[in-house]
């Protein structure tokens, strides 16, 4: 295949990574850890835990998972906000020779259900903030061992004592649970110390983890990510980031913001695994809807590298105090997890100098399968690049490349993409061609240097009169309005045109009309594009990493009113 979009690509990043050269995740963040040993590891409500700590609870914890008598390969769920628990329970994990699952904390008894049958999960660590969840549904799951963690034991001493002491009696965040096969973390701990867990032979064809897709397209399914798929997608991460990382002054030590929860995959990849990698310091954010909270936090240190989507990105420039945070340490502002609009970018930009670098991935494929180059100085609207040892192909309804700058089904190919939907081998038929590629449900357009733009997810674009509409545009273009805070789009039945376009709008100014917003697309868009509906809103239904949810909007019964 002509990888022609090679000659886009920065100078110094290669055109491949050897997904071969860690023969796991396990031999990757060994080598991480005593490389790093006395380096400041994670960071969370002002509590640090170093490498070394980080290398000495893994390895105790992993000594206790083994001595339940799991098998090698068993799956083990984690169902947790970011705490200083999480890393420590990833790593032993995958050290003990497991799966590990993530569970979103937020999931409803039927949901949480669903993904631990599923999965065959045998074992879980929950933050007792959502053990009340687990004990409706564990008897219908194979759960058989129960690790139940709190927010103040690993803040030691008064301070532990006293945030849990807040967290379960003050703000009553602890609903009451039954669950007594369960211990605590810190007696897992305690069980596990001084033990050496017993080695185990973990390849590149082993399953690291079964990441599960939200589910907003039907029933979630676990995407098989092998430690093969996840070391790929680290070093492919690590090649294309470094022109940014490396610029300016030599730093001690890489400071990442860890905002999105380490349960979502890009958190995942490049917080925890990446930042595991550079020997950085990950500054945990247990809650980022709390932007007050969060930008304090934001202050307290020099951060060089920050993940989020475009809803957080959003949020925190339309906080005053966001403003007057120092910037100057900011070297990679990665977008990704939807779409990043380009009111936002180039706000992001003026506010902090840091253009933020939009990529694009799934859970699918570990998830960066491509991204903007990290020495651009402004928003472009695309995708980027495929990264290193990717290659892209953009199909027609027939599984047929279509020419270059027309739309079609973006296809992916690479190390990073999953080896299949765990115990769905239909689903995985669906999704995967016969040479090799996975098809991503996104349309998209590569243009003739290898960029990409992604028009929409290929089930949310609206028909109108036979005319394509795709959400994406809509969307950017209502949210560059200077009264609007964040919006959605999506398609209604409608008797004349098939499907008319309504438009769901939050508001920054209370006084913005729907006749006023009307006015504002008619002058942006061609008749069919314009919105038919506007409906106005106090807030959007959002996944817990922040992504609007169309499906949501679009499911809802409710009588339309038409706009003016």
């Amino acid at each position: 295949m002509d990888k022609f979009w090679l000659a886009s690509y920065p100078a110094g990043v290669p055109a491949d990574i050897d997904p071969n050269r860690y023969r796991s995740l396990v031999q990757l963040i060994d080598e991480a850890f005593a490389k790093y040993a006395d380096r400041n590891a994670y960071v969370c409500m002002g509590k640090y835990m170093t490498y070394r700590e980080l290398d000495r609870l893994s390895t105790a914890l992993a000594a206790w998972l083994q001595g339940t008598g799991l098998k090698k390969g068993a799956r083990v769920a984690i169902m947790m906000p970011n705490v200083l628990q999480y890393p420590i329970v990833i790593a032993a994990i995958l050290r003990a020779g497991y799966t590990a699952v993530n569970v979103n904390p937020l999931y409803t008894p039927r949901e949480l259900e669903h993904q631990l049958k599923d999965s065959g999960a045998e074992a879980i660590f929950v933050l007792e903030n959502f053990a009340c969840t687990l004990a409706k549904v564990i008897a219908n799951t194979s759960v058989r061992h129960v690790v139940v963690a709190s927010m103040g034991e690993m803040l030691g001493g008064l301070k532990g004592a006293v945030v849990n002491l807040v967290v379960r009696h003050v703000k009553k965040l602890v609903p009451p649970f039954s669950l007594p096969q369960s211990i605590t973390f810190k007696q897992a701990l305690s069980i596990g110390h001084g033990k050496t867990p017993a080695p185990v032979e973990v390849g590149h064809d082993d399953i690291a983890f079964l990441q599960y897709t939200g589910g907003t397209t039907g029933v979630a399914k676990g995407a098989v990510l092998t430690h093969r798929n996840l070391v790929a997608n680290v070093l492919q991460a690590e090649e294309w980031l470094m022109p940014a990382l490396k610029q300016g002054a030599k730093l001690d030590q890489l400071v990442f913001i860890c905002a999105l929860p380490l349960y979502h995959i890009f958190a995942l990849t490049v917080c925890n695994m990446l930042g595991t990698r550079e020997g950085a310091l990950n500054v945990l954010i247990p809650n980022p809807r709390d932007i007050p909270g969060f930008i304090k936090e934001l202050g307290k240190y020099k951060v060089n590298t920050f993940p989020a989507v475009n809803t957080l990105y959003n949020a925190l420039l339309n906080h005053p105090d966001f403003a007057k945070l120092d910037f100057s340490g900011y070297r990679c502002c990665v977008g990704g997890g939807m779409a990043v609009q380009k009111s936002v970018a180039d706000k992001w930009k003026k506010v902090t100098g840091c253009p933020i670098i939009e990529g694009y991935g799934l859970s699918e494929t570990s998830p960066i399968a491509s991204a903007n180059p990290c020495t651009i100085s402004d928003y472009t609207g695309t995708i980027g690049l495929p990264l290193p040892s990717t290659e892209f192909q953009i199909l027609d309804d027939d599984g047929k490349p279509v020419p270059l700058g027309k739309p079609g089904e973006i296809a992916i190919r690479g190390p990073q993409v999953m080896s299949g939907y765990w115990n769905r081998p239909d689903e995985t038929e669906k999704v995967m061609t016969p040479d090799g590629f996975f098809k991503s449900g996104d349309i998209g357009i590569m243009d003739e240097r290898g960029y990409t733009r992604i028009v929409d997810r290929k089930k949310d674009m609206i028909l109108v009169s036979g005319f394509n509409v795709y959400p994406n545009e809509i969307e950017g273009v209502v949210a560059a309005h200077p009264g609007v805070l964040e919006c959605a789009c999506v398609g209604v039945p409608d008797e004349h045109t098939g499907e008319a376009v309504k438009l769901f709008v939050v508001r920054k100014d209370k006084s913005l009309t729907a006749e006023q917003l009307m006015a504002y697309c008619k002058e942006q868009f061609t008749g069919y594009k314009k919105p038919k509906y506007i409906e106005f809103r106090d807030e959007l239904p959002k996944t817990n990493v922040g992504k609007i949810l169309r499906r949501e909007l679009r499911d809802e019964k409710k009588t339309e009113k038409k706009a003016a």
